[in-house]
């Protein structure tokens, strides 16, 4: 097996990913959260994000045309569910709801399965390169491969997650109200982005 494929492929996992730019919009989808939560919110978030980046690398593209959906069209969709996200952010209504309600709802604001797992982690741009670059090779070793880069990006991605809880700290309250904002807003530009490359795929633009 060729190691330089494979280590392109981890650094391109590593850049479509993200994960240090996703350190701090974990901060801010988890504020006034323990170490603890932040740290169980984390894994199952990877978790689910490596089950979605495993399936889509063996079956993604049979199963989005066997159900008739192109990947400009995932792309789009999940830049909208994105700009839902970045609205909250943005007019702090994730705050707000959370204060309004009582600790029994709180698994209600469990951001771990979306948008932590997805679109954030397992995005289309993820999942369409996991399909792509599963696609270059044959043989069981080189799928194993592609995961096992997969998983060491995911991996890293904890560590800075599980660093977050102290940097949330230096910040203090206000320090993490002003980083959402400027967050909410580039998760805007993100999920535009995302929504402006379906188009392109698409052919529409």
């Amino acid at each position: 097996m060729d190691m330089a494929t494979y280590i392109t492929a981890f650094v391109t996992l590593f850049v479509v990913i993200d994960p240090v730019g996703l350190a701090p919009i974990f901060i801010a989808l988890t504020p006034d959260m323990s170490a603890a939560e932040r740290r169980r919110i984390g894994l199952r978030a990877l978790v689910v994000a490596a089950i979605l980046l495993m399936i889509f690398g063996l079956v993604g593209e049979a199963i989005l045309t066997g159900i008739g959906i192109s990947l400009p069209a995932f792309r789009i969709a999940g830049g909208l569910l994105l700009f839902l996200t970045a609205l909250d952010m943005l007019f702090e209504r994730r705050t707000e709801r959370r204060e309004g309600q009582a600790e029994a709802d709180a698994p209600g604001q469990d951001p771990s399965v979306f948008p932590l797992a997805m679109p954030l982690l397992a995005g289309p741009g993820a999942l369409a390169t996991m399909i792509l670059l599963v696609g270059e090779g044959q043989g069981v070793g080189h799928v194993v491969m592609i995961n096992v880069m997969m998983l060491a990006v995911l991996g890293i991605a904890m560590l800075l997650f599980v660093l977050a809880t102290p940097l949330a700290r230096a910040l203090g309250r206000t320090g993490t109200m002003v980083v959402t904002r400027l967050l909410g807003m580039l998760l805007a530009a993100l999920s535009v982005q995302f929504v402006i490359d379906g188009l392109i795929g698409a052919g529409l633009v």
